[in-house]
């Protein structure tokens, strides 16, 4: 089960491939709340030639602050 270092985790690793053109994660069903997903978002944003990205983050625990930091950060 991700949990928020989890996605803390995954975001440090994501922001380390800049020359990432594709990104498809399912994390559905994880406890991935509102800070963690400000990470990924940070971590993601740092994959600036991104042309591909596919993020299921369903069934988990984000509020409206989850989804603002997703916005801004990607």
């Amino acid at each position: 089960m991700i949990d928020e270092n989890g996605a803390k985790y995954l975001g440090e690793g994501i922001s380390k491939c800049v020359t990432l053109s594709s990104l498809h994660l399912d994390l559905k069903h994880n406890s991935i709340n509102d800070d963690g997903v400000k990470f990924l978002g940070e971590g993601i944003s740092k994959c600036t030639i991104l042309t591909y990205f596919n993020l299921n983050l369903s069934m988990n625990i984000i509020g409206n602050n989850g989804a603002k930091y997703l916005g801004e950060g990607i």
